[in-house]
C-alpha cells in the first residue's frame, strides 16, 4: 500500500492549518500516512493551535527559514524543536510519496487517489499536481509553462493577460484552463505551483529538494525545471481538486512578499533563461525587477 506524508509550511495560518489536515485526513483515511507541520517561527504564536492534531509532527521553527527549507525539514529533517509525538503509522515514516499543501488548502473527495492513478500510469512522472480552484470555484492557473523572457508580460497577473487571455502567449504560460475543458485525464506542463503537489520522494531526494535559495516563490518552478533535466516530467491532473484561495500567507505582510517574489524571479532567470553573468539580459531584468518590485510595494 502507498505511503505518503503530507508537508504543510506554516506562518500565522495555523486555523488554516487545521482545516487543512481535517480535510486530508477525511481523503487519506485508508492509506498509510502522516502529517508534517513546519511553523517558520509564526509572530501570533500559532503553534499552539496545531498540537494535538491526530497523525500530524509539529516543528516549531525559531526563525523564518522560507518556504523551500521548511518544506526540506518537512521531508527529511532536522527537527530540533518538535511538539507531539510523531506516529510511524506500518512504515508511514518512510513515506514513498511526499504531498506538498499550502495551509489554505481544501482538498476534494478523490483528488489523492485520482494523483496516485497518474503517478501509477507514468513512471516517469516524479510530480502529479491537482486543479486549484480559487475561492469563488474558478479555475487557478497553478498548470505553468517554461518561464522565458516574455513570462513578465504574459504572466498570471499582468495587464496584458487581463486583457488578451487568449493571446497565444498567455496560453502557453497559463494552460491550466485550456486542459480543464479539454477534460484530458492528465497532460504534461512545464511546472506546477508548490501550492498542492504530490512527488515521489526519490525524485525529490535525487535533485536534494527544493533549492533553499529561493526564500519565497519560484523554488516551485526551479524543482520542476531541475528534475525535467534529469527526464522526470510533471503532469496537470485536472481531475483531482483542491480548492486553494491562495496568498493567506503572504498576506500577513505583502510588502514583503512582493519583493521576494521579484528576488525569486530573478535567481529563476539568472540560473535557468540567461546563464552568463555578463549577458546584457541580466542587467536589464534586474532592473526591470527591481522597479517592478518598487512600484508593487510604493
Amino acid at each position: 500500500m502507498t505511503s505518503v506524508r503530507v508537508i504543510v509550511v506554516n506562518y500565522n495560518t495555523a486555523e488554516l492549518a487545521r482545516r487543512c489536515l481535517g480535510s486530508v485526513a477525511r481523503e487519506l483515511a485508508d492509506v498509510e500516512w502522516e502529517g508534517v507541520v513546519v511553523d517558520n517561527a509564526s509572530p501570533n504564536g500559532g503553534v499552539a493551535t496545531l498540537e494535538g492534531i491526530p497523525h500530524v509532527r509539529v516543528v516549531a521553527n525559531q526563525r523564518n527559514v522560507g518556504f523551500g527549507a521548511a518544506v526540506n525539514q518537512g521531508a527529511r529533517g532536522p527537527w530540533s524543536v518538535v511538539r507531539g509525538p510523531m506516529p510511524d503509522t506500518h512504515g508511514a515514516g518512510r513515506a514513498e510519496l511526499l504531498w506538498i499543501l499550502n495551509p489554505d488548502c481544501e482538498v476534494q473527495s478523490r483528488a489523492f487517489a485520482a494523483l496516485v492513478e497518474t503517478l501509477d500510469a507514468h513512471p516517469d512522472c516524479a510530480i502529479a499536481a491537482p486543479r486549484l480552484l480559487n475561492a469563488d470555484g474558478t479555475v487557478q492557473a497553478s498548470a505553468r509553462g517554461e518561464p522565458n523572457a516574455w513570462t513578465g508580460l504574459f504572466g498570471r497577473h499582468s495587464l496584458l493577460t487581463k486583457f488578451f487571455p487568449s493571446s497565444a502567449a498567455a496560453r502557453r504560460n497559463l494552460p491550466a484552463q485550456d486542459l480543464v475543458n479539454a477534460s484530458v485525464e492528465s497532460a504534461e506542463v512545464d511546472w506546477v505551483m508548490a501550492a498542492a503537489m504530490l512527488i515521489r520522494r526519490t525524485a525529490f531526494d535525487a535533485v536534494n529538494g527544493f533549492d533553499e535559495g529561493y526564500f519565497l516563490y519560484w523554488e516551485d518552478a526551479d524543482l520542476c525545471r531541475r528534475l525535467r533535466d534529469r527526464g522526470w516530467k510533471t503532469r496537470y491532473v485536472p481531475r483531482a481538486i483542491v480548492v486553494h484561495p491562495g496568498g493567506a500567507s503572504a498576506a500577513t505582510d505583502s510588502a514583503f512578499a512582493t519583493r521576494e517574489f521579484h528576488r525569486s524571479a530573478y535567481r529563476y532567470f539568472a540560473t535557468h533563461v540567461v546563464a552568463s553573468p555578463w549577458h546584457p539580459a541580466r542587467w536589464f531584468a534586474k532592473l526591470a525587477l527591481t522597479l517592478r518590485a518598487w512600484w508593487r510595494t510604493r
